[in-house]
């Protein structure tokens, strides 16, 4: 087996892990979401990464040293921005509903996280046989998901029918896509850090590990704005009271949530590994599909589609076929440059 055939093998499992991490939230029924989001970020974002990243980076301190503060900073600014775009997820649920929300926001995420590493680490590529498969690629993953909104929004519609309109709608829509953007610094920092995933090796990391190095920062980063917005809301909500009442129980959801997500990232970086230097650019919007269409598939087994009509679920799987020819695009990219 190839290396880029291996690393979308292990793409496919990543994008199955990140869609099914918050399945686990439907059985913590004692706590309000707030709770359940704070005890995912602080086991996700402050207690997984750095127990990893300890535990396969020799000489760590060294490794931020010798790469410098410029690029640890860029890290750090790249996992903040995506911290932030987390709360504007959460805030255009509220506005606009999680489906229309999440195909706008991956939408965005893979046409921006696989653009800008392209046109800023390959621009001498752009106009080639692989700079053509990945903007054919990306191009159709923007009209799956986009097909994918288009009938997420008709089945709230057709599940709320008795319910007025949604209020703040353009404020949602807009929140949606600024969160796109922000969602998309993932696939920064891996880009752009990828110096000290390159010191790392040098001072005996395993290649296969040596993204660890830039998780690490990204994810701590990007746990501050989780972690003011979750105490906002348990202030403002009076749910802190609730922690008790879940229990061991509870904690343990939260726990699996947090290996399913932060084992998508870890997957997600090791594919990257796997597709050599165009990693990131190929990756990202594979890892983008895949996330949909288990989404979707997950939606439909669980029955959140029941009572939508056949017309939405014809048009979900319209996108969901275009997601698929998307990744087909790209993995037959990926081969070509391997």
């Amino acid at each position: 087996m190839t290396d880029a055939s291996a690393g979308l093998l292990i793409l496919v499992l990543a994008g199955v892990m990140n869609a099914s991490f918050t399945l686990p939230m439907k059985y913590a029924s004692r706590w309000a979401w707030e709770n359940t989001w704070l005890a995912w970020t602080i086991l996700a974002l402050l207690v997984l990464p750095p127990a990893v990243t300890f535990s396969t980076i020799p000489h760590l301190g060294q490794v931020y040293r010798v790469t410098g503060s410029g690029i640890l900073a860029e890290v750090i600014g790249f996992g903040a921005g995506w911290g932030v775009a987390q709360v504007f997820f959460g805030l255009a649920v509220d506005a606009i509903g999680i489906a229309l929300t999440f195909s706008l926001v991956l939408g965005t995420s893979a046409a921006v996280g696989t653009l800008v590493p392209l046109l800023r680490l390959h621009p001498d590529r752009l106009n080639t046989p692989a700079g053509h498969g990945v903007l054919a690629g990306v191009a159709m993953v923007m009209l799956g998901v986009l097909i994918c909104a288009v009938a997420g929004s008709r089945r709230e519609k057709a599940m709320h029918r008795d319910g007025g309109p949604r209020k703040n709608t353009t404020f949602g829509l807009a929140l949606a896509i600024l969160s796109g953007f922000g969602a998309a610094f993932v696939n920064f920092g891996l880009a752009f850090g990828a110096p000290l995933a390159r010191t790392a090796q040098q001072f005996g990391a395993h290649p296969l590990n040596v993204s660890n190095a830039v998780w690490m920062p990204l994810m701590i980063a990007g746990a501050v704005p989780n972690l003011l917005y979750c105490f906002w809301l348990l202030k403002r909500n009076r749910s802190a009271g609730k922690f008790p009442a879940g229990g061991l129980s509870h904690w343990g959801l939260a726990l699996l949530m947090a290996v399913c997500w932060f084992g998508s990232t870890l997957l997600y970086g090791l594919s990257t590994v796997k597709l050599g230097a165009w990693g990131p650019i190929l990756g990202w919007p594979v890892f983008m599909s895949l996330i949909v269409i288990t989404a979707s598939l997950l939606g439909m087994l669980t029955g959140e589609w029941k009572n939508s009509g056949a017309a939405p679920l014809r048009i979900q799987w319209t996108g969901v076929v275009m997601l698929v020819i998307a990744v087909f695009i790209l993995a037959a990219t990926s081969r070509s440059l391997g």
